[in-house]
């Protein structure tokens, strides 16, 4: 083969080989993002869930019920 064509074809595999790790990373950009978007709102929705589940406790609503006799 001619000294050309090693190089030439060298230099294609290298194109390729960053376009393919650029495309990658990023992919792997994106799905981080979306990755930390869902666990902000699962943080959202525990915090809610938390938050319904101590108003509801059996002290808190009898006490309440209680405040709301007294008055």
């Amino acid at each position: 083969m001619d000294m050309n064509v090693v190089v030439t074809l060298l230099t294609i595999a290298v194109i390729l080989l960053s376009i393919v790790i650029v495309a990658m990373l990023v992919a792997m950009t994106v799905l981080l993002i979306k990755v930390q978007r869902l666990i902000k709102n699962v943080n959202a929705v525990m915090d809610n869930v938390a938050s319904a589940t101590e108003w509801l406790s059996p002290a808190k609503v009898i006490s309440y019920v209680s405040k709301l006799f007294r008055k």
